[in-house]
This record gives C-alpha cells, structure tokens and sequence, in this order.
C-alpha cells in the first residue's frame, strides 16, 4: 500500500446551490447539511483524506459559504509545524475570470495556480456530498500500477439508478472504453457490464449491472492542469470525461464497499434513516477510521421515561415522555412528553433557550425550540432550530409527492420542516 502520501495534494468540490436538497440548503452549503446527529456531510470525505494520510486538501466552496466555512476552519486544524493544511477556496473574482465556479473541470481550473506549485505529482479530486469509506491509498497504488492518466472509482447501480449518474463501459483490464453521463431508459441498452467475479457477489447479487460514477477521481498533477487548460470546458462528467475516453488512458477503480449519493433530499433521509438499523451499511463505530467533526462540548443527553428503539441520540438533549423509533436526534433537541416520532430525522438546536427566553415566547404565544408535547411526526426531517408547537401532527397527511407550503415543504413524500420554521400548535402537516 501507497506510503508516500507527500505526493498527493485532495481537492473537495463543494458543489453548487444544492437544489435537490432544498429546503436543507436554503441557508447553507450542501455539504455543510448536518448528518447523523453531529456531523456534516464535509466530514466524510475530509475523515477519508485524514484516516488515509492525505494531509494536504482544498476545500471549494460557493453558495451560502458562511456556515460552512466556519466548521471547515474551526473544525480541521492541522498540526503546527508540519506542512499538512486544510484549505478553503471560496469562489472570488480576478483580473482574468469575474465568474463563479460554472462546473468541476472549471472549479479545479480556477484553483490552479493554488496547487500547481505544490511539491505533489498526484491530485485527488473528491466531491462533497457522499457517504462512504475510503482507504484512499489503495486507490493511489491501483492509479500507480496501472499507469492511468485518469482513475475514476465505479461502483454497480440498478437500471433505475443509472439515470442519475454517468454509466461507464470497461474492458477486461479496468480500461474505460465508453462513458454516458445520465442516460435515459432508452440509452440503457448496451451499457449493462457483467459484474460477477468482479464485485462481491454477496453484495451485488445480480450479476449484471451499470457501473456508476462516485465522483472520486485521480490525475497526474501536471496532466490535469494541462487538461483543465487545454479547454473551456466547465464539467468533467458531462464535457470532458466523454471525450477523455477515446484520447487518454482512462481506468476504472472498482469498489465494493457502501457508497450513497445523498444529495437529495429521499436519498438524505434513507441514508440517515440506515444508521439505525440492526446492521448499518455504514459503520459509525469504526474505531480505526473514525468520522471528525467539531468538538461541541455538550453534556450527554438526558432521558426521562421515554420508549427508545433503533434510534441514535446525539449530545446535549432533552427527552421526557417521549416515544421515538427508528429515527435520529440530533444536539440540543428538547422533546416533551406524549410526543411520538418515527422514521424521522430531528436536527435539532443551535443553542439552548434560557428560562427567560422561554417566558417570552409564552407571552407572545409563540412554540419553544424543538418538540412540544403530543406531537405525531413520521418520515420527516426537522431542520435546526425549528418550533414545534403542541398536538401538532406531521405525517403528510394529504400524501402529497411534491409540495410548498407557507413553513414546511413535502420532496419525494418526505415532510420538512425548515430551519427556523415555526410550526403553532394544532397544525397538521
């Protein structure tokens, strides 16, 4: 396994304005969306690059930065007087270019000239909205070996996943041969690959699929600014890579391991929702590969006669009287008695009320931060700091699919609650 990792410098593209996960990203970054209870969705792939000895990454970031660049910066400091660092590149203007990031193959070539000079022969190019584990060194030894201009790392997809990703072709070597960014149904033909006795038949049991993108690439350094350079295309997969193909050595890296795109808002909640179950596809326990995140220093949780199964209770809260199931709580949640919530994902508190704050609110008849009492709420996403009043019902009652309301909004018949919105008692959503 790779050990000189001082050859590799990470960029995470923090991507755009994060549409499919509105309302999650109204106010912030899409991978500053809070995950499991404590973390942030930055906190998977800077984990990765840390667990896999990579110590020297930049951060991009555009849209609704602030938060997001406050946990990165606050959260990642690297040892004094060692040359790792974690960097934020935040979109600006310059003499050349008064434009925003317009695509991947555009971010990276606008940070150009802040790692072309960095004592680095490799560039691993992550995006920053997936949940997965990664031993990143056995991707540079496989980028090595097979003496790749361009590694990008494939995973197996049903054909009614394909349409969401860019589908590859490879041949018996890993070579790619054919690329198609986001086919539709009636592209599908003739881009299935024989899986078995490639992948884990355990795990990808039918033996013919698609293989997928995961958005987790390797250049040679030099290569890549020659490639970005080259031209004014904005958008590796959906520009350059169909190109690529026919022009460059292009290998695929298989991997078998739990991998999800959780940039929407049902693929967010199934995603979450998985950690509690008997058998978690993804394994928050790793000891050896533990996921970072901010040191809050929040008092453990507090719990007074509720029924709790399958459920995941992060630091700082308050529960009594409650019955939860198969649903994650996040910091600072307060949830009060007769409340019964189920498959949902509770994001909780920025902050604590005072007792003051909390008589003020009474008199201007307005619901405390977090749950009050006799509260339903199933397959839901309760966004930070959100007021819930008492007897209120959230279920999508009318089983809407998709939907806008004046304080909450209904993706893929999951109900959310917005950050800050305030929900009075009595209200069934």
């Amino acid at each position: 396994m790779s050990e000189n990792l001082s050859d590799v410098v990470a960029i995470i593209l923090g991507g755009g304005s994060g549409e499919q996960l509105f309302p999650l990203t109204q106010f912030r970054a899409e991978p500053a969306v809070p995950l499991a209870g404590k973390y942030r969705i930055i906190d998977i792939p800077l984990s990765n690059c840390i667990n896999s000895g990579i110590r020297r990454v930049f951060v991009t970031s555009q849209f609704n930065s602030v938060s997001f660049n406050a946990h990165v910066a606050r959260t990642y400091l690297l040892e004094h007087f060692s040359q790792g660092f974690i960097n934020i590149l935040a979109a600006h203007q310059t003499p050349e270019d008064a434009n925003w990031y317009q695509g991947t193959a555009d971010a990276v070539r606008k940070c150009v000239r802040q790692f072309e000079d960095l004592d680095a022969a490799m560039v691993l190019v992550l995006y920053g909205d997936h949940l997965y584990r990664m031993d990143y060194r056995k991707l540079i030894d496989f980028h090595l070996g097979s003496e790749a201009e361009i590694t990008v790392c494939i995973i197996p997809v049903t054909a009614q996943e394909a349409p969401r990703f860019g589908i590859f072709r490879v041949n018996d070597h890993g070579q790619i041969t054919h690329f198609h960014e986001k086919p539709s149904e009636r592209d599908l033909p003739g881009l299935e690959m024989p899986l078995r006795g490639v992948f884990d038949a355990r795990k990808f049991p039918e033996g013919r699929g698609y293989l997928a993108s995961m958005g987790i690439y390797v250049f040679g350094k030099q290569f890549l600014i020659d490639l970005v350079n080259s031209t004014t295309e904005n958008d590796f997969a959906k520009h350059i890579f169909p190109q690529a193909v026919s022009r460059h050595r292009m290998m695929g890296y298989r991997f078998s391991g739990y991998w999800a795109d959780i940039g929407t808002v049902r693929s967010f909640h199934q995603a979450n929702l998985d950690l509690t179950s008997d058998l978690p596809e993804f394994n928050l326990y790793d000891v050896s590969n533990p996921i970072y995140t901010r040191w809050r220093c929040l008092p453990s949780s507090r719990i007074d006669n509720c029924q709790v199964d399958h459920c995941i209770i992060a630091d700082g809260c308050f529960l009594n009287g409650a019955r939860i199931a198969h649903s994650i709580v996040g910091c600072r949640t307060r949830i009060d008695e007769g409340t019964t919530i189920r498959r949902s994902y509770v994001i909780g508190a920025g902050r604590y009320e005072t007792q003051q704050q909390m008589e003020e609110n009474r008199r201007q008849g307005l619901p405390n931060i977090g749950i009050a009492k006799n509260v339903t709420i199933e397959n839901a996403i309760i966004d930070r700091d959100a007021r819930i009043g008492n007897d209120v019902v959230i279920t999508n009652a009318e089983n809407r699919s998709h939907f806008d309301g004046s304080n909450f909004y209904v993706r893929d018949h999951i109900v959310v609650i917005p950050k800050n919105a305030v929900i009075y008692d009595g209200s069934v959503i």
